[in-house]
């Protein structure tokens, strides 16, 4: 059998104890895998001023498979996610996030099985984000097509490889009528592929309330970012927490395992850190590599210490991380298969999909001003733009009786035509507002595509 080198992250906080418990796991078991260790967190930026030094990204292009502990990233001072950074630099689209019950990790729940698929790059996560005025702040939240299909495709190429019978797009598309709204049809259109497959969807509030509710009523969910990032955890939250939840972040060309808890400073070195999330991942991981043998002792040494009641403190026990580990390894059983075959792993592929093509018309302008005291005094037209309403906080103030609402100091004014117009017409409207000494911070072109506008209304518009 052939030798595997995987990048391995041991992260910050308790993330090396954990670490060493999966080396020591892995050598029992005879996992043919050699760990080439990089680093990320809180010793890159104090070595190199960067959570993720170029070396560690290297590694994981170079090896095509890496496992990471939990790593820190500090609150404030411009340093960016260590994970956001990994997943977007690698372009690791799939973040997925098994919710199983395990026998011997206390929950409230029986009889769970759900396969939570996250998209992993869009949404907020973009990080594009700016103060409008002072007083405003504004995030984009960029969902395309072509992302939207691509994880819609690897939920369903998974369900099918894994035997599943049903897959739900979770959104909030009924107020994100747009961003939202493309995430659904792009799920609607690739699920039109998978007869075999039952597909629904769920709106994401409805959704959270069910699964505390009647969560075996679901098998596989995709979100989009956001959504996905929360209803991940309180699906862990079912089964045990954090310290029981693996994760896992599948791109075209390579994947990144990791433990979803936090590093836990507090009891770094004490000897109380539980390994079991890690060592799921790895045999998330192991799966991956198409080393399911390899994967099922692991798991089954696991489950049985865990279901035999030695277990960590967090979990109601009283063991060690090295006694735990230790437990784990007493307990293993041979592989079933005396030379165990590598089999090969699944594999997604998709077609990119092509750029949808309309022809759009231009046919005004959104001009977001910063005006204190009231509403700003826009020009009523400008050349073929007339301004047709205004908004604050997303809600009408303007024309009409103004509504007995908070204003702040950052208002929406649309100016629109009854035909086409160019940009040079919206300059124009730019350059008058100037004029008046009214500052303008922000600008969105309006454009209409066989008739239907390309933007949204405002409330009570």
């Amino acid at each position: 059998m052939n030798t595997h080198t995987v990048t391995l992250i041991k992260g910050d906080g308790i993330g090396p104890e954990i670490a060493e418990s999966l080396i020591r796991v892995f050598e029992a078991a005879n996992v043919p895998v050699v760990f080439e260790e990089a680093i990320a967190g809180l010793e890159a930026i104090e070595r190199f001023g960067n959570g993720v030094p170029p070396e560690t990204l290297e590694s994981i292009k170079r090896n095509g498979v890496a496992i990471k502990g939990p790593t820190t990233t500090p609150v404030g001072g411009g340093h960016k996610s260590v994970n956001v950074t990994i997943r977007k630099t690698l372009e690791l689209y799939a973040n997925v996030r098994p919710a199983r019950t395990i026998p011997g990790a206390p929950s409230r729940y029986e009889n769970i099985d759900l396969l939570v698929i996250r998209e992993n790059i869009e949404d907020t996560y973009g990080g594009i984000e700016h103060f409008q005025t002072p007083n405003v702040a504004q995030c984009l939240k960029l969902i395309t097509r072509q992302g939207s299909m691509a994880i819609a495709r690897y939920a369903f190429e998974t369900a099918r490889a894994l035997g599943r019978k049903r897959v739900t797009c979770v959104h909030k598309a009924n107020i994100h009528k747009i961003t939202d709204g493309l995430f659904l049809e792009s799920f609607r259109q690739v699920a039109a592929e998978y007869t075999d497959i039952e597909a629904d969807d769920v709106i994401v509030d409805n959704c959270c309330m069910q699964l505390v509710s009647r969560p075996e009523q679901f098998d596989v969910l995709v979100l989009p970012n956001l959504f996905g990032d929360i209803v991940s955890d309180l699906c862990a939250g079912l089964v045990g927490g954090l310290g029981v939840a693996p994760g896992g972040n599948i791109g075209r060309d390579c994947a990144v395992f990791e433990a979803v808890h936090g590093s836990a400073p507090d009891i770094a070195g004490k000897g109380l850190a539980n390994p079991t999330a890690l060592l799921l991942s790895s045999v998330q991981m192991l799966q991956y590599m198409g080393l399911y043998d390899h994967a099922d002792v692991i798991n089954d040494a696991l489950l049985k210490t865990l279901n035999g009641g030695q277990r960590t403190r967090d979990l109601g026990g009283d063991l060690s991380t090295t006694q735990f580990t230790e437990a784990i390894i007493a307990n293993m059983h041979p592989l079933r298969h005396e030379n165990a075959v590598e089999e090969q792993a699944v594999r997604v592929t998709h077609p990119v999909p092509a750029d949808i093509k309309e022809e759009w018309t231009l046919v005004g302008a959104d001009v977001f001003t910063e005006w204190s005291g009231g509403l700003p005094p826009m020009p009523e037209q400008v050349g073929p733009l007339k301004l047709t309403m205004m908004s604050n906080r997303g809600t009408k103030v303007y024309p009409g009786p103004q509504p007995d609402i908070l204003i702040v100091d950052h208002h929406r004014c649309r100016y629109t035509s009854d035909g086409p117009v160019t940009t040079a017409d919206v300059l124009a409207v730019l350059n008058e507002v100037e004029r008046l000494g009214i500052r303008w911070c922000h600008v969105e072109l309006l454009n209409t595509a066989n008739g239907q506008p390309r933007y949204s209304k405002a409330q009570g518009e």
